[in-house]
């Protein structure tokens, strides 16, 4: 059995439900809501893109265990994003929740603090990891701002790591959740629901 099985995960907020094809056109709908892909830090599809993003996506969790998800907002129905477990090392009971966007509408809300409570508490509670991590490019400064924000500590910076599709190098900025930190980290998080309500 995979370490990581499907799964929906359901909030107040918003729902995670595994990606699958039938989803392309929402999520090139959620893409376009502030035209993602024009943002040369991140990895967002174009829409000619989609299609393959998603097929990758599957094939991710089909090879190496990861699980795609899109984010579906509770208030309007609308799918407003994606993310996923990947990098999933089961014998150190290990992860990383990476390949996030959320749609222009959607940034800086409730969904993105309750789609990592809900991603963490399984990750911790029902999966029984030991570390979570989270990375992102040096240059994507709001993403940086907001993994420190939900209480991650930076592990350090890899520099060249990834060379990007436009040929620049990029430096990945690592960060990391562990086990004993997080009843600590959940109350934040909890609290910054709380408090935007």
């Amino acid at each position: 059995m995979a370490f990581v099985p499907p799964v929906t995960l359901t909030g107040t907020h918003a729902t995670l439900e595994p990606l699958a094809r039938e989803h392309l056109a929402a999520v090139c709908a959620a893409a376009a809501d502030g035209e993602l892909w024009k943002l040369w830090y991140t990895s967002v599809p174009t829409p000619e893109a989609t299609a393959a993003w998603i097929d990758a996506a599957l094939e991710m969790r089909e090879r190496l265990g990861a699980m795609p998800f899109v984010v579906r907002s509770t208030a309007s129905g609308d799918i407003v994003g994606s993310t996923r477990y990947f990098n999933v090392d089961a014998a150190h009971r290990r992860l990383e929740i990476g390949h996030t966007w959320y749609a222009k509408r959607a940034q800086r809300s409730a969904v993105n603090t309750e789609c990592k409570l809900l991603l963490l508490t399984h990750a911790f509670e029902a999966l029984h990891c030991i570390a979570v991590e989270f990375r992102t490019h040096f240059f994507n400064f709001a993403s940086r701002a907001a993994i420190a924000r939900l209480g991650a500590k930076q592990d350090g910076i890899l520099r060249n790591h990834q060379i990007m599709p436009d040929g620049t190098r990029r430096d990945t900025v690592v960060f990391s959740v562990i086990d004993g930190e997080w009843p600590a980290v959940k109350r934040n998080l909890q609290f910054l629901l709380e408090r935007s309500r």
